[in-house]
Formats: C-alpha cells, sequence, structure tokens
C-alpha cells in the first residue's frame, strides 16, 4: 500500500505542477518554457499513474482523484499561500474516505 500511496503522491504533483506551470505561462504571461515544461510534467503525470499494482484503470484514476483533490488543497495552501477553511478540510478529509473505500473494500 506504501508503494501505491507513493505513486498517487508523485502523479498528483506531476499533474498539478505540471497544471500549475501552464497557468504561470497562460495566464501570468510566464516564457513559453512554462507551458512546455507544464506539459512534460502532465506527459509524466501520465506514465506515473501506470505504475499501479491495481488491475482496474476506472478504480485507480477514482481513488487517485481522492488523493488529487487533498493534494490540490495543500498546493493552494503552500504554493499559493491561500490557507485552506475548515470545509475544505472536511472536504479532503471524505475524499480521502471514499479513497479509503475504494482501495480497501475486501472484493471478490
Amino acid at each position: 500500500m506504501l508503494y501505491a500511496i507513493v505513486l498517487f503522491i508523485l502523479a498528483g504533483l506531476a499533474e498539478i505542477g505540471g497544471g500549475y506551470l501552464i497557468w504561470l505561462w497562460l495566464r501570468e504571461g510566464k516564457s513559453v518554457y512554462w507551458g512546455i515544461f507544464g506539459g512534460i510534467a502532465l506527459a509524466l503525470y501520465g506514465v506515473i499513474a501506470t505504475f499501479q499494482s491495481f488491475p482496474s484503470f476506472g478504480r485507480v484514476y477514482a481513488a487517485y482523484g481522492g488523493i488529487f483533490i487533498v493534494l490540490s488543497v495543500l498546493w493552494g495552501w503552500g504554493i499559493d499561500k491561500k490557507t485552506p477553511d475548515l470545509y475544505d478540510w472536511i472536504g479532503a478529509g471524505i475524499c480521502l474516505v471514499g479513497v479509503s473505500v475504494m482501495l480497501l473494500a475486501p472484493r471478490h
């Protein structure tokens, strides 16, 4: 399970970081190189996610979505300096509960 969590975190950082670099390029007037590096990071995100050992693509990506939400809240707090409020944390916690149900439920 630790391997899965590390992959989710790496994929999330690549996706959020890539999107952020493209945001900086298109919305903040940074050089096109920021966009190129953002595109590379987004491509890496797609590759990293395929290293998950779970057999179902849909389930892996659905579970990853919950992790992505938590990482996005943390990114906004750390990078954009937007402190999450109580509802951000409650929502992120609900997402983690959902991810746990999806990944840890006994299946036949």
